[in-house]
């Protein structure tokens, strides 16, 4: 049931095609003797150097430069100190980059084999790919036409499956981690004796850099002889790196010809490991997101497909006008919707926050009309308190004395109705009340204007709440699309998390480190070490940019500098992991923030 190994993936390309380029580009600069000359030339390769190396931690010297003392007063050409500086630059970056994949593809096994039975029956029929479904399911059926139903021997050789893959990856990385921390222990040396040994130091060290290789090939040999089946079946032979030639001279009495060659053969031993690895890590990586998901995809095609034929057969290419009709009553809709509840409203808005001292419109009751009501009431209660009182009154009266007066007068014509409705001043008063009962209607009518002129903006605002509330949550959606990336370099409080977890990673890598010291196992030690030197590097690349916003990366570099250290003790490096954890902001929670 075990599936073909996949294509070469677009990272492993690009790894292949710039270590090519780089090997290029020292190739010319070793044969061509104007070249060593050429201030130009140097130049343009250390900026594209530059340019390409963006991960990893920096090599653990005391300048850090191309035209450091170190690599320049031993004598060699600025060409040739350029180039060690390159070539162990890119041998620690092109292992960094080998142990990121190994991680990633190891870290996806590791979460397989955490499943049920049941899970891991699914993913090895129906997660790798069609024809694992089909060979799968037919096994299956074999097998329950046989032994009836059970999924135990399945689900036996899921976990056969995915144990393989996990040692293999497991061991692969901690050769490879081992390498990485020989290598940077090496480069770490020169530091230190290079000021007292100048001209032995750099020699030397290639020589110890090439036997760092043959000795990460003989641990390659013993995982091919472990697991002869499921590595590269004849893709590389043995033995795998080249070995440089024997060199009887002091440091100082190498020529520029033997250097060239030193530093083009660790290229050469370089571009093998590294395409080693890729085909290594390419047979036994976990399957693409497109294989993982192809049930998904395919009837996703099938929907779409479907989809497809019913809008032809509804489009004007058979003769129907249903998906103009459609779109035509989706644009009234939109174009509808827009008007009354965005651009009406923010009208309304805007006329009543630039227009609040002019008139907009006609209301229901205006103060004249209201005016002229009380004029009138006020004449008519004159006139009839005059008559019944039989004096004058002045134009100034009280208008609540003489609606006392009607009211007395109207409760005594009550008393014989239907004689004073005729011969009295009863209809007069009644006449009198309804003017009254207008003018109170009038006034409340006012008052109810009045009103709904204050409020109209919040009237408003009221009908552009549907608009408001469909562009807030646009905008959460595109917020939330924005820090989706839980990557330790995005941003948001995921992204912040991984970085405090990697913290954690370091941590724990120093005390594992520390307790294989303790018990005499040096191979696991350095394993522990190459690890501790892979997450400063993925923390140092993630905390960079955030860092250096906050102001903070300078000390927040040379405390990630301080822990690669090999000759740190253990207890000073728990205690800058604890510093990083508490102070720097980059890598606090975000409730904790100030």
């Amino acid at each position: 049931m075990e599936a073909k190994p996949e294509e070469s993936e677009e990272k492993g390309i690009r790894s292949s095609i710039s270590l090519y380029s780089l090997r290029l580009w020292n190739q010319i600069v070793a044969f061509l003797p104007s070249t060593r000359d050429s201030n130009f030339l140097w130049k343009l390769s250390s900026l594209l150097r530059r340019r390409r190396r963006k991960t990893g931690l920096p090599l653990p010297l005391p300048l850090n430069s191309i035209n450091s003392s170190v690599l320049t007063v031993t004598g060699w050409e600025p060409a040739e100190a350029s180039r060690l500086y390159d070539v162990l630059g890119d041998l620690l970056e092109h292992c960094f980059l080998n142990l990121h994949s190994i991680w990633k593809n190891l870290q996806f096994w590791q979460s397989r084999a955490e499943g049920t039975n049941a899970q891991k029956v699914y993913f090895m029929i129906c997660e790798r790919g069609p024809r694992a479904f089909f060979s799968g399911t037919a096994q299956l059926m074999r097998q329950n036409f046989r032994d009836g139903f059970s999924l135990q021997h399945v689900a036996r050789e899921a976990s056969l499956y995915i144990a393989d893959r996990i040692t293999i990856l497991s061991n692969l990385r901690c050769h490879l981690a081992v390498f990485v921390a020989q290598v940077f222990m090496e480069i770490d040396k020169i530091g230190a004796e290079a000021v007292n040994d100048q001209q032995n130091s750099l020699p030397s060290l290639l020589v110890t850099l090439n036997g760092l290789f043959l000795d990460l090939e003989a641990s390659i040999c013993q995982l091919h002889a472990a697991h002869q089946m499921d590595l590269v079946d004849g893709s590389f032979s043995f033995p795998l790196f080249e070995k440089l030639p024997d060199v009887n001279k002091e440091g100082s009495q190498w020529t520029s010809c033997e250097i060239g060659d030193a530093i083009n053969l660790l290229y050469q031993n370089l571009h093998k490991l590294d395409s080693f690895i890729y085909i290594l890590v390419s047979k036994h990586r976990k399957p693409r997101k497109l294989t993982q998901h192809w049930l998904r995809y395919t009837c996703g095609a099938v929907g779409l497909s479907v989809c497809s034929v019913w809008l032809i057969q509804h489009s004007s290419l058979m003769g129907s006008n249903d998906i103009e009709n459609w779109f035509n009553e989706a644009h009234n809709s939109a174009v509808s919707f827009f008007k009354d509840h965005v651009e009406q409203p923010l009208i309304s808005i805007r006329d009543e926050l630039f227009d609040t001292f002019r008139k907009r419109h006609k209301g229901v009751m205006e103060v004249q009309e209201v005016q002229l009501t009380v004029n009138s009431l006020h004449r008519m209660l004159l006139a009839f308190s005059e008559h019944t009182k039989g004096q004058k009154f002045p134009d100034d009266a009280s208008d609540q004395e003489m609606l006392a007066i009607v009211m007395a007068r109207y409760e005594k014509e009550l008393m014989h109705p239907i004689q004073n409705l005729l011969s009295g001043e009863l209809a007069r008063a009644l006449l009198i009340q309804v003017q009254k009962l207008k003018l109170d209607i009038e006034t409340a009518m006012l008052e109810l204007d009045q009103i709904l002129k204050a409020n109209e903006i919040n009237f408003a605002v009221l009908a552009a709440l549907p608009a408001f509330f469909l562009s807030l949550l646009l905008l959460m959606l595109l917020r939330a699309w924005y820090k989706q990336d839980t990557r330790a370099e995005g941003k948001g409080r995921a992204a912040r998390l991984q970085r405090r977890l990697l913290v954690v990673e370091v941590e724990k890598a120093i005390m594992q480190y520390q307790s294989f010291v303790d018990q005499g196992r040096v191979k696991d030690a350095e394993c522990r070490f190459g690890l501790l030197l892979y997450s400063l590097g993925r923390l140092y690349h993630a905390s960079e940019k955030h860092a250096k916003a906050t102001g903070e990366w300078l000390y927040l570099r040379q405390d990630i500098l301080d822990l690669g250290k090999p000759g740190l003790p253990t207890r000073d490096k728990l205690r800058i992991t604890w510093r990083m954890e508490r102070v720097y902001d980059c890598l606090l929670p975000t409730l904790k923030r100030s």
